[in-house]
């Protein structure tokens, strides 16, 4: 299929943009491409391809600019229940640590999914991601971490693989048996890091060893939410290196709350990403501006808990960071899986221009799960997952809110929305 005459053909070529290069979008008046099953074959203008390519089927996209699809690098899209009670909680002045401290947050949702049954997680789950692919999203990652012990755990990370094969919506998993210390070694958090480390990290690799006739290779993330209250930088650095020696790649969850360092130890330790940095000091960021650790800001987060403190996106880009931005979609804090929004949080509080959150929500984006070079942009070669906006001006993202500018959903070369 060749789509044709879109007013703004956005590529995003080139691969992932450090600091003052972001927002490089690759625009082409008048674009076009050329569409081959799953990938793309050819782009450039549309009077250039409708010459070269006349027996095509076509689709005028007249008057719409023509994106990559949404890479969303950071959910926590399966869980079970809700937690509404605790949203009033915090309208009514509790904080984040003191609904956890009491047994709420993480620890609410955690009773829920440990006793949801596969096919409860499957069916509360979809619906979201059914949502997050009409707002234009393509490709997500999603956690586990909402069972705390090796059972639910394994039983999250079967869910997510099932959703993924079921789906449209791409998912890139992630194991998050480290996202709080659970109850039962409330008293003893270096032994739960001592137990994921000895037998959580041996036991995921196991079981991705009896998937592989299913999904070969299969290495999902491995993360830890370092934090107070959660896991110290030290405990952070048993779990990540213990992953590491086993073969997986690495994220982390860091200075959302305070500064303990986790930054640095994903730049240490080679981590795609660290998620958060709301509280990032000036040499984790100098730090993230040396590596090619992504720096993954999550504004609905601090939006979600009436924060006034966002990721400092300017000061990582005076760093030379590689800056992306994802939902954070949580039962919690963010129960949003619109990227549109995100966009739009992102140039009021992060300041960023609607060019640069498009470039930090796609192909930085990518980079953050490790698929830049499959997706995130709209090149030959790479995997036909593309938007079709209702608008002529990229600009109206970020500056338009609250609805939905996404016409036509493309994934793998195929209409699904």
């Amino acid at each position: 299929m060749l789509i044709f005459h879109a007013s703004q053909l956005l590529t995003l070529a080139g691969g992932p943009q450090r600091g003052g290069e972001l927002g490089r979008l690759g625009l082409i008046p008048d674009g076009a491409l050329l569409l081959r099953g799953a990938e793309i074959a050819a782009v450039g203008t549309s009077a250039d391809l409708l010459v070269a390519y006349p027996q095509e089927e076509t689709l005028d996209a007249g008057g719409c600019v023509v994106m990559p699809g949404f890479v969303d690098p950071h959910t926590h899209a399966l869980w079970a229940g809700d937690r509404s009670a605790e949203f009033e909680l915090r309208l009514q002045g509790k904080t984040y640590l003191e609904i956890l401290a009491a047994g709420g947050g993480i620890l609410s949702t955690v009773r829920a999914t440990r006793s949801a049954s596969l096919d409860q997680l499957i069916a509360e789950t979809r619906p979201r991601l059914q949502e997050m692919l009409r707002y234009g999203t393509t490709t997500a990652e999603v956690k586990t971490g909402y069972g705390l012990n090796l059972e639910s755990e394994l039983r999250q990370l079967e869910a997510i693989l099932a959703l993924d094969e079921a789906g449209t919506l791409e998912l890139v998993p992630t194991f998050l048996a480290a996202h709080a210390i659970p109850p039962e070694f409330r008293r003893d958090p270096d032994g739960y890091t001592t137990q994921l480390c000895e037998q959580g990290i041996p036991a995921l690799r196991q079981f991705c060893l009896a998937q592989t006739a299913r999904q070969p290779g299969l290495r999902p993330f491995v993360d830890v939410f370092c934090e107070t209250g959660a896991f110290s930088l030290f405990q952070s650095w048993r779990i990540l290196t213990a992953a590491r020696e086993a073969g997986f790649p690495l994220k982390i969850h860091a200075d959302e709350f305070d500064n303990l360092g986790g930054a640095s130890l994903a730049v240490e330790l080679g981590a795609a990403s660290a998620d958060h940095l709301v509280k990032t000091s000036t040499p984790d960021i100098e730090a993230l501006g040396r590596s090619n650790t992504v720096a993954v800001a999550l504004p609905c987060t601090p939006f979600g808990l009436a924060e006034s403190e966002y990721t400092p996106a300017r000061a990582l880009l005076e760093a030379n960071a590689i800056l992306a931005l994802a939902t954070d979609l949580n039962p919690g804090t963010a129960w949003c899986g619109n990227m549109q929004f995100v966009l739009a949080l992102a140039c009021r509080y992060l300041k960023l221009t609607p060019a640069q959150a498009i470039a930090a929500a796609t192909i930085n984006a990518a980079a953050a799960i490790g698929r830049a070079d499959r997706i995130g942009s709209l090149e030959p070669g790479k995997q036909a997952d593309l938007l079709i906006l209702s608008v002529a001006d990229y600009r109206h993202l970020g500056y338009r809110f609250g609805g939905n500018l996404v016409r036509t959903v493309i994934k793998r070369g195929m209409n699904v929305s």
